[in-house]
């Protein structure tokens, strides 16, 4: 567990147009001294100066992107030295590039990579030359459905914490009718209980509603899947733990997103809350869609 005085250094990257600024911003206000386009070769000197500078500055943020041009490219390199003496976090920001495209024309400005070219150039060039550093990501968040306002209060809920847990667990709900979350590093499927939406007086209520979750959680097999899953779940953060992975994105889909993905979620969240070492956020992708 960190300790009142345990330094933590944050990388956050991704891709342009992702949100990196928005989390500078949200990590500033939570305390967290910010650097923001720092090239990576930069880093090292960063983590003397935060050593040097003790308790006074506990936990440091360096938000490094392609903006450092041929720096990036030794980027991971660098990040897997850090770690062997540092306590570093890497979070890649991620969207769809239908996504990027509408925010850089909302903004008039060019892709850093586009040249010549069009914005989805850029983009592509962009995501092929960080597949490799999204892949060592301890967080990869997806941010296309997010606006810069609840972009900044997951922030807030992911990195406010006052003591560090082995695995900050996310539970993530969706509807598979709007796609797999990006993010997500394991799915489970809920479809194969009935479903609310058929029962008149439960469709317009959300899996947050007592009512809904007692007719979800009492379904046959929907406890013996959650113990099942919870007991699975164990091996694989314990091993998360171990291998420093600091984050993990557990989606539950059922079809809309709004009944037995949120039940199963809440009833996840309740279970795995008991464990120690496990820090749990619970997000509902597609509530409020239907």
């Amino acid at each position: 567990m960190a300790t009142e005085f345990e330094q933590e250094m944050l990388i956050v990257t991704g891709m342009s147009g992702a949100g990196r600024s928005t989390v500078g911003n949200a990590l500033e206000d939570l305390g967290w001294y910010v650097v923001d386009n720092l090239p990576p070769q930069m880093l090292r000197p960063l983590v003397e100066l935060v050593e040097r500078a003790g308790a006074s500055l506990p936990r440091i943020a360096a938000v490094v992107d392609i903006r450092g041009r041929d720096f990036f490219a030794e980027l991971r390199e660098i990040i897997q030295a850090l770690r062997t003496g540092v306590n570093v976090r890497v979070v890649f920001l991620d969207a769809t590039d239908a996504v990027l495209v509408r925010r850089f024309e909302a903004v008039r400005r060019p892709h850093p990579l586009q040249g010549n070219g069009t914005l989805l150039d850029g983009i592509g060039a962009e995501r092929s030359r960080l597949a490799e550093l999204r892949e060592a990501a301890d967080l990869v968040v997806d941010t296309s459905e997010l606006n810069i306002h609840q972009l900044a209060t997951l922030t807030t809920e992911t990195f406010a914490e006052a003591g560090r847990a082995g695995v900050r667990v996310t539970l993530l709900s969706f509807g598979f009718k709007y796609g797999l979350p990006t993010d997500a590093d394991l799915v489970a499927d809920a479809r194969f209980l009935p479903n609310p939406f058929w029962i008149g007086e439960l469709r317009n209520l959300t899996g947050e509603d007592p009512a809904v979750s007692d007719y979800v959680l009492h379904q046959q097999g929907a406890q013996e899947f959650i113990g099942a899953y919870v007991t699975a779940l164990q091996p694989v953060l314990s091993g998360y733990q171990r291998e420093n992975k600091g984050h993990a994105t557990i989606a539950i889909g059922c079809t809309g997103g709004k009944h037995r993905s949120v039940a199963i979620v809440r009833e996840l969240a309740t279970r795995l809350e008991a464990f120690p070492d496990i820090a749990v956020s619970v997000r509902h992708r597609d509530l409020g869609r239907e």
